[in-house]
């Protein structure tokens, strides 16, 4: 009953048709990609980023966080929106990966957005809820 079965499966193997079409090669843009959300790697970046931008959104994240990870693309586009690109630096980073820096800004849950003005903490919001965030934004960004 086995050697039928092989039999039969190298029949059919053998009556399908081969491919000699050759693969199309993936066309890419030749523009460089925007970088809407910029990830924070170490705590100088952290110090760097607060410095340099007069507005900081910065998202505290962890990668097993299902809230964290259904705001993410709503923060993105908040981030590429002609309403906030020029004006707002949209930053994240892995509290599990920055312990230092999560002690530091007092994270208690995921997410929470701290929200610095010339290099000063301006705000806050915890958790996943994008209204009440995007109004915190508006208010800081005027």
């Amino acid at each position: 009953m086995t050697s039928r079965f092989i039999a039969a499966s190298s029949r059919a193997l053998r009556s399908r048709p081969s491919s000699t079409t050759p693969i199309a090669p993936k066309l890419f843009s030749t523009s460089s990609p925007k970088m809407t959300v910029h990830n924070i790697a170490t705590y100088d970046e952290f110090k760097e980023a607060i410095a340099k931008h007069p507005i900081v959104v910065l998202d505290a994240f962890a990668t097993w966080c299902g809230p964290c990870k259904a705001v993410a693309p709503i923060i993105a586009k908040w981030a590429q929106s002609d309403e906030f690109k020029d004006k707002i630096y949209f930053a994240k980073f892995d509290v599990d990966a920055l312990p230092e820096l999560t002690q530091e800004l007092g994270i208690r849950a995921m997410p929470t957005f701290t929200i610095f003005q010339d290099g000063d903490k301006a705000g806050e919001h915890v958790g996943g809820n994008p209204g009440p965030l995007l109004n915190l934004i508006k208010k800081i960004a005027q």
